[in-house]
């Protein structure tokens, strides 16, 4: 219409200013700003599906698996407007572990190996405890080495060998792992119980265990405890019984960790998407 007719006569006409018509046409968003708008919307619902977990690393990620090309640095001042960001890991470290027992120790197989290549090589384990409203609920765990990946997990009221049996027999009808896998743990007692040795060496697992005192032999673990505490929540909100603590953990590491979670050192996919796809390589080449 305005190529047609000139902008004065247009503005006598609907009643407004020439000045404030071009105030308005000024106003207009530009390119940028409705990509920024819709990049913002996108932001803001991949940062619910990680249950408001992510930061601009894995949410860059998401944009880009869902073929939305965009920067770090951009999605960070968008989420930033937004109001959003990702969790924080709180650094602390429970003692569970209480390594004056004077039963045997196994060496450090993983100081001298090389680094996990594919799953069942290595696996890490650890205890930590969580609080709630009942009291303390202790939670053992086996983490993948390679993968990440929870392999299994248990919870129990207390510290005692079948808290960390359970977790172990867990693992064991998952994943029925070859001989020679490495057992890995810190020289805690109840990873010197008569019945654990007897179920590791009767899967064929080679025992392994950290220096004493020295928790960077067991990291892997360690950040993970640091992950599910700080993304759960648990490190803060204390649940009111051990069940639903137990619920919470459930929830975490088999419907979003495992099969969802992003993760920086496997390239930004999940556990489960990382050994997927190393499947369907080997597949290729065989």
């Amino acid at each position: 219409m305005k190529g047609e007719h000139q902008i004065g006569l247009l503005c006598e006409l609907f009643g407004v200013s020439r000045s404030g018509y071009y105030r308005w046409r000024a106003a207009r968003p530009s390119k940028r700003q409705c990509e920024d708008a819709t990049l913002k919307a996108e932001i803001a619902r991949f940062h619910r599906q990680s249950r408001g977990n992510y930061g601009a690393p894995r949410i860059v990620a998401d944009l880009r698996e869902a073929g939305c090309r965009t920067s770090r640095r951009r999605c960070a001042r968008l989420m930033k407007q937004l109001g959003v960001r990702g969790k924080k890991k709180h650094r602390r470290k429970p003692r569970t572990t209480d390594s004056r027992h004077g039963r045997s120790v196994a060496p450090n197989l993983v100081k001298s190996a090389a680094a996990p290549s594919a799953p069942n090589q290595v696996w890490v384990t650890d205890i930590t405890y969580l609080e709630t409203g009942q009291g303390w609920l202790y939670l053992a765990a086996i983490l993948d080495a390679w993968s990440r990946r929870v392999v299994g997990w248990a919870c129990a009221p207390t510290l005692a060998a079948p808290l960390v049996i359970a977790a172990c027999q867990t693992a064991l009808q998952l994943r029925r792992p070859p001989a020679g896998t490495i057992h890995h743990s810190d020289r805690g007692s109840q990873y010197t119980d008569a019945q654990l040795l007897e179920l590791l060496d009767k899967a064929g697992l080679a025992r392994s265990m950290s220096r004493a005192g020295n928790c960077y032999d067991n990291a892997k673990i360690e950040s993970f405890w640091s992950t599910l505490k700080t993304e759960t929540d648990l490190d803060v909100v204390i649940p009111a019984t051990r069940q639903e603590a137990e619920l919470a953990v459930f929830d975490y590491i088999e419907t979003f960790y495992n099969p969802k979670r992003r993760h920086s050192s496997l390239g930004q996919i999940s556990p489960v998407a990382f050994e997927q796809k190393y499947e369907k390589l080997n597949i290729k080449a065989a």
